[in-house]
Parts: structure tokens; sequence; C-alpha cells
């Protein structure tokens, strides 16, 4: 990927543009000088959420899931982990379904956790239940292919 990438900052919330060839060294943001990549999750509200999902060219993962949720809390680990893995070809987020129910009522979370993968704006991947690590990265990057 040698075109230039827009990239959100999970800070300021600045939109970045990065050469494509230096995603893996580490870039930091244009205005508050914070890693654009930390190998972990964001958070996202209903404040921020559109921006870092029609504005980051690269795709955007979330999970859906709530404090509550034992499946959600087994899963936290394995999402953690596939950040450091996907990153940053892929961004990871997550939605607190408890604190955030209008976004999950937009998504139609019906069920936790819940992952979405999404591309410039559009959804074009969800996936329900718990997932390990691998199988995280591997749905991901199956989901992913060719964009």
């Amino acid at each position: 990927m040698s075109e230039p990438v827009h990239i959100v900052c999970s800070q300021c919330r600045g939109v970045n543009r990065v050469p494509g060839t230096r995603l893996s060294e580490g870039p930091k943001c244009g205005r508050c000088h914070a890693p654009l990549f930390t190998g972990h999750p964001i958070a996202l509200t209903g404040a921020d959420f559109d921006l870092h999902a029609t504005r980051n060219d690269i795709p955007l993962l979330v999970d859906f899931w709530a404090p509550w949720c034992g499946p959600c809390r087994m899963m936290a680990p394995a999402f953690e982990q596939a950040a450091k893995i996907l990153e940053p070809q892929v961004r990871l987020a997550k939605v607190n379904t408890e604190e955030e129910q209008a976004l999950a009522a937009r998504f139609g979370i019906v069920s936790i956790p819940t992952l979405i993968l999404f591309h410039q704006g559009r959804e074009i991947g969800r996936q329900p239940g718990a997932m390990g690590t691998h199988d995280i990265v591997r749905w991901v990057r199956a989901q992913s292919q060719g964009l």
C-alpha cells in the first residue's frame, strides 16, 4: 500500500494522512503527536463512532460488548491480543452497549459479543459470539481480502 492512508487519531480525533508504506513505522498524529497505533483497541462512543468508521481508510473492527456479559469478558484478552497482531492494517475498537445503547440499536445488536467489520463506513462482515485470538485474526483477514 503505497498510497497515502487516512487514519483518525484516537486521542484528538484529527484525521492524519500517512504514506501507506510508513504505517508500520509507528506514525504519530500531526495535531497532538500521540501514536496513531498502540496495539490496543480504542473505546468508541456515539460522538466519535462515525468519524472512525468513515474517515479511516483501513478497516475498523468493532467489538460490541457489555461489562456484565461473561462471554464478552472472556473474549476481551483475545480481542486485545488481536489488536497487537492486526494493527496497523486494521483498527480495533470496542463499544460498550450498556453506555452506547443507541449505537447498539442502530446496528441491530441482539447478542453480545458481536464483532462487526467496517470499511469506509460500510459493514462488510458480522460475527456474533466469543472467539479466540487466532479465530478473530483469521476471520478479519478473510473478510477484508481484496480491500
